[in-house]
């Protein structure tokens, strides 16, 4: 039987369920040739049938069915035990705001340290799983949503790849999108919001998911400064800093007009804007702006925003506060982009020409 990708009332509990109908089919599909206590491999199936109440409640049952003798489950259940951890803190309403880049941004956090073949068993989990609600998701018209979830770039994971820099904008493109967040033609009624939404993300570094999240009574003005309490990933708490007379007029063009709410995007009808309307948007100014990136996602001006903190500032921790890196071997990535540095490197044959 097939169930829409947002079956249950919370992400948290739909993303449960998908959990839950996931590890019955590794129980039941993976070698049992070592159960030894058949009666009770049929109880932990028969639980699942029933369904479980938490992520934990769920790992037991995964665990009983490894002492039983079942071989292979561990593999899935460990990186998807985190997985859940990661998504439910994201405060995500729908699973269709789960995307590759915070997938991505999962492994680079959770494998840090980890050997190749733990990393290579975590991608395989992750893709098993999303393939999995790609084939049984299914709406009242029949029709499905699917991610097709690839994972190629992540680092230690592409085979004879390897880990690719991140995506982001030079500095004349970045002015030349500048120019396009004032001139892109939206419908009047969200023209205000969607440039304030883009110029906040590019201005600060936040994630699109933290953005979204901003609520009124997070917003505090000082000293020439807009100053955002944000909610990061693991419920993390920061501040984002941002100039007022930076998006001053969008800023106080969108209150006037936005529905009643506590956040501060939202749609017409008041409810919480998603990533997929993020990734419109994106499209629209880009398209403007005639700039084309191999990956053009909102999470881009995340990279571009880091990128231009190093090269100003060669702070790695000033950019591990700035972003919400947990771990500061996150934010090294942006030292590949440190040209001054690396002009160090072109000297050393000087002595022979």
């Amino acid at each position: 039987m097939r169930y829409p990708i947002d079956f249950l009332s919370t992400f948290d509990k739909t993303l449960l369920f998908w959990l839950e109908r996931f590890i019955k089919l590794k129980l039941t599909t993976l070698s049992n040739r070592n159960v030894k206590d058949k009666q009770a491999f049929n109880a932990i199936i028969q639980q699942l049938n029933k369904g479980v109440n938490s992520v934990e409640e769920l790992k037991n049952l995964a665990k009983e069915a490894r002492q039983a003798g079942l071989i292979g489950i561990n593999t899935y259940i460990n990186p998807l035990e985190k997985l859940y951890e990661q998504l439910t803190a994201l405060g995500f309403a729908s699973m269709k705001e789960i995307d590759e880049e915070t997938i991505i941004d999962f492994l680079a956090t959770y494998t840090s340290g980890l050997s190749d073949a733990t990393k290579k068993n975590y991608r395989m989990a992750i893709l098993s799983f999303f393939k999995y609600i790609d084939k049984q998701n299914e709406d009242d018209e029949g029709k499905s949503y699917i991610y097709r979830m690839e994972l190629k770039n992540f680092a230690g994971l592409g085979g004879n790849k390897g880990q690719k820099l991140p995506t982001y904008m030079h500095d004349e493109e970045i002015q030349r999108f500048l120019n396009a967040i004032d001139e892109t033609p939206f419908k009047e009624y969200a023209q205000a919001k969607n440039r304030l939404l883009i110029k906040l993300i590019l201005y600060t570094g936040m994630r699109v998911s933290e953005a979204l999240d901003i609520q009124i009574k997070d917003i505090v003005k000082e000293d020439g400064f807009y100053i955002f309490r944000i909610s990061g990933k693991g419920n993390k708490q920061r501040i984002a800093m941002i100039k007022i007379s930076y998006i001053q007029k969008e800023f106080e063009a969108w209150l006037k007009n936005k529905p009643n709410t506590a956040l501060l995007f939202c749609s017409r009808t008041g409810k919480r804007l998603t990533q997929p309307y993020v990734s419109y948007i994106m499209d629209k100014i880009l398209l403007y702006a005639g700039i084309r990136k191999e990956k053009n996602g909102a999470h881009m001006l995340r990279h571009t925003f880091a990128t231009r903190l190093y090269q100003k500032n060669h702070d790695l921790i000033l950019v591990q506060e700035a972003l919400g890196h947990a771990d500061l071997n996150t934010s090294r990535i942006y030292t590949h982009f440190d040209k001054e540095r690396l002009k160090a490197a072109t000297s050393v044959m000087d002595d022979f020409n």
